[in-house]
């Protein structure tokens, strides 16, 4: 066999390999279209909840941000911060801290593209 025909074979062996790791993670079809009993199970295990089922969070946290990185639009600490918002970096749902080191000034355009991948 010739080099080039070697690799050749060996990418080929490479993509099915990645593929059929790829059907392995994906959810199946079932999981996607079904509302059955499993429907809220989208939500992350073992993470605080507020009553209304959102995520708790730390006042605090976000206090200590604020004090550390200052609002980028206005150089404030406090108050209202036009076009900005407080991202996580690892997201809450994901086991990312709720604290200050996970946290980052994000533009309101920027948080709308992350969220819809997120």
């Amino acid at each position: 066999m010739k080099l080039s025909q070697l690799w050749r074979t060996a990418i080929g062996a490479a993509l099915v390999l990645l593929a059929a790791v790829s059907l392995s993670l994906s959810p199946s079809a079932d999981a996607k279209g079904s509302k059955g009993a499993s429907a809220g199970s989208h939500k992350a295990q073992g993470v605080a909840r507020d009553s209304r089922g959102k995520i708790s969070r730390s006042a605090s946290a976000k206090g200590s941000f604020r004090k550390q990185s200052p609002c980028p639009s206005t150089g404030r600490i406090s108050g209202a911060c036009p076009g900005y918002v407080i991202d996580h970096v690892t997201p809450l749902k994901r086991g990312g801290a709720d604290a200050p080191g996970n946290m980052q000034w994000q533009t309101k355009a920027e948080a709308r593209e992350k969220d819809k991948w997120e």
